[in-house]
């Protein structure tokens, strides 16, 4: 791949290039550009890449596409968005305009004030969340403004979301295995598939209701600044497949980088003043599909950085684990029910219910409830605490398990009806503990499935030694114990085939979640 010149690359690092003459010059580079932050003024080169998507490969697209990011992004931020300036040679001497040979363009910006941005003082102490009810009333402005009909209609329309997603997945089969594992990336291919198939009246319908939008495309965190007004910036101005479609996408792209930076809460309050604000509820239909997309394509992106040569080795591992962690996400959007599930983990001490549990939950977009951290909560005791009881004494008898498990189901259906999925972490030795927990759900309207985790006797003897030798963990198991446990536990019988799973957890954590996840897709099918 042919680079930039590297003689403009030298003279825009260079703080005497400039006529203003900043005292120093920051290089910030992406997989698509480079960045001079120079003093009060921004200049962004584009780098000479083909990615299928996007093509800037001639001098002549370059200058193309450095006048479309002017053009469009004054739209939400008039102001920061000055001129587009060509970079000159004559004679051997480099200028900003001037005369001579054109070498290069450079989109000329304001400097915006880095410590606003959104990303950075979200997670400062006295955060106001309100914040985003503001950012959702601009964005909601912005998209009933924005161009709509005709070709940007077309957006919006299956054929453009399929190629969008079959592209997606055609270029990340070089990072299967390096960035994404097989499993995650077949199943995220299978459901997205399997979504627009089923969805077709209402991507239609979407596209009627005049929802499809010329907007933003790129909306995270690090391209919004709060001060005294929201600014938003650098929307995508390459490819208007990315950049029009459903209003939906640019609500999601924010709301999953959110979550992304462990701010799940700040995102769906995002979520719920866009809805308000645009008068659009069809927004919650489609939320987690392109939440999916845009995470599966922040995986992508970033994965290409493993490929640029400009990239220093130890920027290009920083970007494989982000990568990996962008992957994941969008997996777990895949995974996610469409209405909160119960999932009960059953199975002997040391089968790996708890490993797997937390495996599962963020992929559900589910909570735990751990039974062993709850058991000695109701009695005041330090979860970290080992108590060395006979089997069935003491906070193990039978009356305290019968409170346990009933304020357990009683936080479950709490946190169902907030809209989360509750993953409980017990041994559900019971029958009768089963199918209270069942019913519950059932009266309230959500579903249940039942884990049952096993594994082979010395695999149990090996984690519960190990586990003992531990401090911290709120399990009191101990391989004394197991045998008793083994011949007091009802089997699985009152649950339906489809929504019991008997899961071998010799197999790594990711391969079991897959199994399950594959099972309350099904919907307790066959």
């Amino acid at each position: 791949m042919k680079g930039n010149d590297p003689r403009v690359l030298r003279a825009l690092a260079d703080p005497a290039f400039y006529p203003h003459r900043p005292p120093s010059v920051e290089v910030v580079q992406t997989h698509i550009s480079f960045v001079f932050l120079a003093g009060e003024l921004v200049y962004k080169v584009k780098k000479p890449v083909d990615f299928g998507f996007l093509d800037f490969t001639t001098l002549e697209k370059r200058r193309l596409f450095c006048g479309e990011e002017i053009r469009l992004n004054r739209r939400l931020a008039p102001s920061v968005y000055l001129e587009v300036v060509p970079i000159r040679e004559k004679g051997g001497r480099l200028t900003l305009g001037g005369e001579g040979e054109t070498l290069e363009y450079a989109v000329v910006m304001r400097r915006l004030p880095a410590e606003r941005m959104l990303k950075r003082i979200i997670g400062e102490e006295g955060f106001d969340p309100s914040v985003l009810d503001a950012v959702a009333a601009k964005v909601a402005a912005f998209h009933n403004e924005a161009a709509t009909g005709g070709a940007i209609d077309d957006m919006g329309r299956l054929t453009t979301i399929r190629r969008n997603h079959e592209e997606n997945f055609t270029q990340t089969v070089p990072y299967i295995g390096v960035t994404i594992d097989e499993g995650a990336y077949r199943f995220i291919c299978d459901y997205a598939r399997r979504f627009m198939a089923e969805k077709e009246e209402l991507f239609a319908r979407r596209v009627r209701e005049k929802r499809i939008r010329e907007g933003h495309g790129d909306l995270h965190l690090e391209h919004i600044i709060v001060g005294d007004e929201i600014v938003i910036f650098d929307c995508i101005e390459f490819n208007e497949r990315f950049r029009c479609g459903d209003v939906t996408a640019d609500v999601a792209f924010l709301s999953m980088d959110l979550d992304f930076n462990g701010y799940t809460g700040h995102g769906e309050r995002f979520v719920r003043a866009y809805v308000e604000e645009a008068k659009d509820p069809g927004v919650l239909e489609l939320i987690d599909f392109y939440r999916c997309y845009y995470a599966y394509v922040r995986g992508k992106v970033v994965s290409f950085l493993l490929d640029d040569p400009a990239v220093p080795p130890q920027e290009r591992e920083a970007a494989r684990e982000r990568a990996s962690r962008y992957f994941r996400l969008a997996y777990g959007y895949a995974a996610r029910p469409a209405r909160p599930v119960l999932i009960l983990m059953a199975g002997l001490m040391g089968t790996g219910k708890s490993v797997l549990a937390r495996e599962l939950a963020p992929l559900v977009g589910g909570e735990i409830i751990r039974t062993d951290v709850l058991r000695k909560e109701l009695h005041g005791l330090d979860e970290r605490q080992h108590l060395y009881e006979d089997f069935g004494a003491g906070i193990y008898g039978d009356d305290v398990s019968r409170k346990t498990y009933g304020e357990a189901r009683r936080r479950a259906l709490a946190i169902l009806s907030r809209g989360r999925s509750v993953v409980i972490d017990a041994s559900f030795k019971r029958r009768e503990e089963r199918r209270l927990a069942t019913a519950e759900a059932a009266r309230a309207g959500y579903e249940t499935f039942v884990v049952e985790c096993v594994c082979p006797d010395e695999v149990v003897k090996d984690r519960l030694d190990k586990r003992q030798a531990e401090a911290g963990d709120a399990s009191d198991g101990r391989w004394e114990l197991y045998a008793a446990q083994k011949e007091d536990f009802d089997p699985v019988t009152e649950v339906e085939a489809g929504r019991h799973l008997k899961v071998d957890t010799t197999a790594p954590p990711a391969v079991c979640a897959q199994r399950i996840l594959e099972m309350i897709k099904r919907g307790g099918g066959p």
